[in-house]
């Protein structure tokens, strides 16, 4: 393939994968899904090797990325399977982040593989949110080894059953199942497409050309880092199970074959569920670094090829079962890019941004009969030429937020503010972003559940830039821990402060 023909076909993968993610959506019936569109979804070789993925999540396709070759490598596939898993330590990220898998096959032949990664608000955990304040993985919801949910294109019912058994809203569950298999299919069919005018071999041929092309991008974005080694050290507040400041060490080597990312003497994994499997950390570094590439480097396996990563097993990004997951995926995932990026700012100081606000701020709310999830923006990082953006997801989630009408269309809540929170971006030559206030009335009793981090040590600033405001959550006026699970009567009040991102530069004099 000459340069065009690649970028036409490097589009049309990312095409398939932008179309599965509309179909998606549009289909599913949980507002976590078809409003928040926590959700993402990609193709892959038929080693397992990430052939292009649509602009959904950095943490879902990273990780997916990382893992999907052992996955796949496991499992005997048949045509019309379809393979479903959470199981943090077998491909998965945290139990409500639900993949399923489907193979592609054309003239008998294993050609490739799409798949999809949806969060499920709902996933049999006894705390409302399934986002607990746990200790082991066990008390986290429904655990999913990889099985087999589809068999000869038809949804197995007895694995579904067991899939909803405990869920508060089954009937919602089961649509987002449905809706997932509907979008790979989907996705089987636009690649089937893409094969025809192809074959199996001209398939093939042009992902490891469009890999080789990947590759070179990469290595020409990652020259601008000059030789040499970068460190640095950044804390999570806390585990929520007595753990606080919890270190995470990283250190960069840059030589000219690549970067090699290791976090030796970053902490041992802890009792709280700030601990993250190896793919989620990996999904972290591929962010960072994918992020300094060419614009045109295409996402797939060859862009990754020049990034390797060492974390000792049993530390808080590499931990091992049984360990508490559910913060790693979101909260720990955030500040290995802060760890990073503050290795690099010396390496690359018109590149780096200061910190961004550092927190998804995760809400889980609910009853016996209901349970509601959200992420939560705030302040963006300063950068060289520009200041912060304000109010909005940074780094590892690309989420919306759930409208107004939707939260209280859905649950017995009603949203008294909803605000950009001014002044909480650090000043300097370019202020940091500002944060949100949300502001919610409980309409009835529910447990709140909250893991939040940037509460004790705030976002930091570079090269003179004020660090940015930390985040803070209270209840009718009384400040709570970053993470806590608490009953809450109707009436009450829960009012989420999102920090603010660092500054970057010092003020100009006068």
């Amino acid at each position: 393939m000459d340069v065009v023909e690649l970028s036409l076909f490097a589009h049309r993968i990312s095409a398939a994968c932008e179309e599965m993610g509309a179909l998606l959506r549009h289909t599913a019936f949980s507002p976590n899904i078809r409003d928040r569109l926590d959700f993402s979804c990609a193709v892959f070789d038929a080693g397992g090797g990430l052939v292009g993925q649509a602009a959904h999540i950095p943490v879902h396709l990273g990780s997916m990325a990382f893992a999907m070759r052992d996955v796949v490598g496991a499992f005997d596939w048949q045509p019309g399977d379809m393979l479903v898993l959470n199981d943090p330590f077998l491909g998965g990220t945290h139990l409500p982040d639900v993949t399923v898998i489907a193979p592609v096959y054309r003239w008998g032949r294993l050609c490739g593989y799409v798949a999809n990664r949806a969060h499920h608000a709902d996933i049999g955990c006894t705390t409302p949110g399934s986002m607990p304040l746990s200790t082991r993985l066990e008390d986290e919801g429904t655990l999913i080894p990889p099985t087999r949910l589809v068999c000869a294109d038809q949804i197995d019912p007895a694995v579904l059953e067991r899939l909803l058994a405990g869920n508060r809203n089954p009937v919602a569950s089961r649509g987002d199942f449905h809706s997932q298999v509907s979008a790979n299919r989907r996705g089987v069919a636009r690649l089937y497409a893409e094969l025809g005018p192809l074959g199996a071999d001209g398939f093939a041929s042009a992902v490891a050309a469009l890999n080789d092309y990947a590759h070179a991008q990469a290595r020409a974005g990652l020259a601008d880092l000059p030789a040499g080694r970068y460190e640095f050290e950044d804390f999570l507040d806390d585990d929520g199970a007595g753990t606080t400041d919890i270190p995470i060490r990283v250190s960069v080597d840059v030589d000219d074959t690549g970067v090699r990312v290791d976090f030796t003497g970053t902490s041992p994994q802890v009792r709280g569920n700030v601990n993250c499997p190896l793919p989620v950390a990996a999904a972290a570094v591929y962010y960072v670094f994918f992020c300094l590439m060419p614009a045109a480097t295409p996402a797939c396996a060859g862009s990754l090829r020049p990034i390797r990563l060492h974390a000792p097993r049993g530390c808080l990004v590499n931990a091992e079962r049984p360990a508490a997951v559910a913060a790693g995926n979101v909260e720990t995932s955030t500040r290995i890019v802060d760890a990073i990026l503050g290795a690099l700012a010396p390496a690359l100081p018109a590149r780096i941004p200061a910190a961004s606000h550092g927190s998804m701020n995760n809400m889980a709310l609910g009853a016996p009969d209901w349970d509601y999830y959200e992420t939560m923006g705030g302040g963006m990082g300063a950068g060289a030429a520009q200041r912060g953006l304000d109010a909005v997801q940074t780094h590892m989630t690309n989420t919306l937020n759930t409208p107004i009408e939707i939260m209280e269309m859905h649950y017995p809540m009603r949203v008294r503010r909803y605000a950009i929170r001014r002044f909480s971006g650090g000043d300097g030559r370019h202020r940091g972003g500002d944060g949100l206030v949300r502001e919610i009335e409980l309409l009835a009793p529910a447990t709140i559940t909250l893991l939040t981090d940037r509460r004790r040590r705030r976002p930091w600033g570079l090269h003179g830039g004020a660090p940015g405001m930390s985040g803070r959550a209270l209840l009718d006026g009384l400040e709570l821990p970053p993470k806590v699970s608490i009953r809450a009567r109707a009436g009450a009040r829960l009012c989420i402060e999102s920090g603010g991102g660092g500054g970057w530069g010092s003020r100009e004099p006068g």
